[in-house]
């Protein structure tokens, strides 16, 4: 009943005009140390979010922790010779697109824009956060300014790991008494056996259990699984991005 729900939510707003800006963030790429590859953003953690908000008449931009070019994780690619994303037809879709890829050519760093120009945040996940956003000074006081200011903040997958160490203003984690989720450690132990080694330095669950004060919540593996609690908005993995965002347009609507 309530994705049905949610659903009406950005489908009622189909072909509006413009009703402001959400903000996308997407790591820069890196190189894991774990594994020695390249890694970078989970297009489907883009692209299933950017659909739900450009439907409802959301304008988006997408900044980076660098600035510049972006690279999607290879498995994340649905044209992929591994065939792991070859499901993902959004994907396909917006990769036919000149603007949608015009906008991986040449992001602005995270540091160069101003959170009063937007409506929401909104952080991709993917292998790079787990290197580019834990401890990120830059991104951590980023998202608590949306936070604090009682807009939309929404993290998915592995971009939660920026909420392992965020603090309020006050000096407060930012999940301290929130219940939120991440990338779960069900999950993360299918891929490191799907590729037969360890492949994250460190697992989300695991840090996050060892707050306390805090709740984290995992649904089965893979599901399409989201929280809002108050304006903090969270999303278990690339099968959660849209649903996280159909929360954020639906907080936006009231």
């Amino acid at each position: 009943m309530t994705q049905i729900q949610e659903r009406q939510s950005y489908v009622h707003f189909h072909g509006a005009p413009a009703k402001g800006k959400i903000l996308m963030v997407a790591s820069s790429p890196s190189i894991s140390k774990q594994t020695g590859w390249p890694i970078g953003f989970w297009i489907a953690e883009l692209t299933h979010p950017l659909r739900v908000f450009q439907e409802a008449g959301y304008e988006i931009e997408l900044v980076s922790t660098e600035g510049g070019k972006l690279e999607m994780d290879g498995y994340s690619n649905p044209t992929d010779p591994s065939g792991y994303s070859a499901h993902d037809v959004i994907s396909l879709g917006y990769l036919q697109k000149p603007e949608f890829n015009a906008m991986l050519e040449n992001t602005k760093k995270l540091t160069e824009i101003k959170p009063a120009d937007y409506a929401a945040i909104f952080l991709v996940g993917g292998q790079g956060p787990m290197y580019t956003f834990r401890g990120n000074k830059d991104l951590e006081k980023l998202f608590v300014e949306f936070y604090e200011s009682g807009k939309p903040s929404a993290a998915v997958c592995h971009s939660t790991t920026l909420l392992l160490e965020a603090k309020k203003s006050n000096g407060e984690l930012l999940v301290h008494g929130k219940t939120w989720t991440g990338f779960a450690d069900a999950e993360e132990e299918f891929a490191d056996q799907a590729v037969g080694m360890k492949i994250q330095p460190y697992r989300i669950e695991d840090e996050a259990r060892k707050i306390s004060g805090t709740t984290f919540k995992v649904a089965a593996p893979f599901a399409s699984y989201a929280i809002q609690d108050g304006n903090l908005i969270t999303g278990q993995q690339q099968n959660s991005g849209a649903a996280a965002a159909e929360m954020v347009v639906e907080m936006l609507s009231h």
